[in-house]
């Protein structure tokens, strides 16, 4: 798997890239023409994740219920955080940790994403960019590319079922937006699944900016040629898993597989084509909220799990063995209630991940040289992006989506003007029947029934002769 090239030592990048987009779903298997899907458009049933029958499997079965009442309870505090967004990043992060832990609801959570990324602030600075890009054509060769993914993102999902649906599209124009924005980079298979993510929770330039931030500050050089970044996460995590679990690591090392091997979509894809969905959510509103802990807390959560006793240890007598358990994870491992509690069970902090990642740097260094692609610094957390780009306040303001426009009455500033201009806004009022009366009112007269005509008054009796 690895080769020399420019007289340094790396991983066969081309295997890895193309193994991330084709691992689980070929070409062949795909639900992605029309034609496949003519055939049980009557029978097929959707979960509440948009899921046709059977793509997330153990979805339902492992998410976890929570009353109507608790979930509106939910969405009043984000909603007010979210009004406010600045002072509780700064004041009270402890406590927008905390609700992320438990679950963002489901109806603010691509508000949420985008916020807790700092694709809000992204966004407002640089009003009109998304549509710059999305005008452009594109580099050919990334265009070719990302073509022939599209259809392999979620293919069972309803947004992108069909080939050439708007969700395909929207995932082109993200795709295609970001090449040219870091054309240094180009296009990784593995962020194909990261931006279909998105688009299931927000409109394509939200998606655009969720994904800049986090190629750009929650997985930097990631998804740069050599995934240098991606190795060095690897050798991270292995030397976590020896305090996480000495039986595990034991036994990766005695059969030599190497953490690039199984952690490589995992960690490229942040488990978005691993985990049963209900557990992905919940993953994804931990890692924007903390960082990238969230996601080697996860592996070694999943490490432990399968490795980390005897007994099981007793079917994986190799390396071909020991792989093929971890492609096939037991279902009570990724069980939503269960994955949570284990994920902050685990003993990891970002200065462990980032003291780890200094020391495994150095390793780096000494037998392989310098790393050929120089990726920003990592960013752990939504506070501290936030802190690092302070916002200004327009930058947080909430725009609505859908606006209605009334027309507003020119008031003149005349009294006497004013007083006339009521006295006809109550005629047009009057002069019009409410054509919805509420059961208390009298109902309105039709314009096909003819109005009751007033009494006639009867002649006066001539006066009386008083003479």
């Amino acid at each position: 798997m690895a080769n020399i090239e420019n007289g340094r030592q790396s991983v066969d990048t081309t295997s890895i890239r193309t193994s991330i987009s084709s691992s689980h779903i070929d070409d062949e298997s795909s639900l992605g023409s029309d034609s496949e899907i003519n055939g049980f458009t009557s029978e097929r049933r959707t979960d509440k994740y948009g899921f046709i029958g059977g793509a997330q499997q153990f979805s339902e079965e492992t998410a976890q219920e929570v009353p109507i009442q608790v979930i509106r309870q939910r969405e009043l505090k984000w909603i007010d955080m979210l009004s406010h967004w600045d002072k509780w990043m700064i004041k009270r992060f402890n406590k927008v940790r905390l609700r992320c832990q438990k679950g963002i609801p489901p109806a603010l959570r691509g508000r949420a994403w985008l916020y807790l990324s700092g694709g809000k602030v992204k966004k407002e600075q640089n009003q009109g960019k998304f549509q710059e890009l999305d005008r452009q054509e594109g580099d050919p060769k990334w265009v070719d590319v990302i073509e022939k993914d599209l259809h392999r993102q979620f293919p069972f999902h309803e947004m992108f079922v069909s080939r050439g649906g708007h969700g395909q599209q929207d995932l082109f124009r993200v795709l295609k937006a970001y090449t040219l924005y870091r054309p240094e980079e180009g296009y990784c298979q593995a962020q194909a699944p990261i931006a279909a993510v998105l688009l299931m929770h927000m409109p394509a330039e939200d998606a655009f900016w969720g994904l800049v931030q986090i190629c750009e500050k929650y997985l930097p050089g990631y998804y740069s040629p050599g995934l240098e970044a991606v190795q060095l996460d690897g050798e991270i995590l292995f030397a976590l898993l020896r305090r996480v679990s000495p039986i595990s690591y034991r036994h990766l090392e005695k059969h030599k597989i190497d953490p690039i091997l199984y952690m490589t979509e995992w960690f490229m894809c942040a488990f978005s084509r691993t985990l049963p969905w209900a557990s992905v959510l919940r993953v994804w509103d931990m890692f924007l909220c903390d960082g990238v802990k969230i996601i080697f807390r996860v592996g070694l959560v999943l490490l432990k799990c399968m490795l980390g006793t005897r007994e099981k240890l007793k079917s994986c007598q190799g390396q071909y063995e020991t792989m093929e358990l971890l492609r096939a994870i037991e279902p009570r491992y990724m069980q939503e209630g269960f994955l949570v509690h284990q994920i902050l069970e685990v003993p990891i902090t970002a200065r462990d991940v980032e003291r780890e990642h200094h020391s495994q740097l150095k390793r780096w260094r000494k037998k392989r040289g310098e790393l050929s692609f120089k990726s920003p610094p990592r960013m752990h957390g939504a506070r501290i992006i936030l802190l690092a780009e302070p916002p200004r306040r327009q930058d947080l303001q909430q725009n609505p989506t859908i606006v209605l426009e009334q027309p507003t009455p020119q008031i003149k500033k005349g009294k006497e003007d004013k007083k006339s201009k009521r006295k006809s806004m109550k005629k047009v009022i009057e002069e019009i029947p409410n054509p919805y009366p509420l059961p208390t009112d009298p109902s309105p007269a039709l314009p096909s029934d003819p109005l009751p005509s007033p009494p006639v008054a009867e002649p006066l009796p001539p006066p009386l002769n008083q003479s």
